[in-house]
């Protein structure tokens, strides 16, 4: 499993969610992220979700 970086932030930049979880790979994180966007009502805040290599799996500005 990896450990993967979810942060979300509000317009002015102020960090509102910042939590790890883990995942098989990309794939499956990328959903987890999702879902968890989603429950917490930030789908359309700006938000990231990082690999433990440092690359994206999602953004959204």
């Amino acid at each position: 499993m990896k450990k993967y970086f979810l942060t979300v932030f509000e317009k002015d930049g102020t960090n509102v969610l910042d939590e790890t979880f883990e995942a098989e790979d990309d794939t499956e994180a990328k959903r987890i992220g999702a879902d968890k966007l989603e429950q917490e009502g930030y789908s359309e805040h700006t938000h990231r979700c990082a690999a433990p290599e440092g690359h994206l799996i999602l953004f959204h500005r």
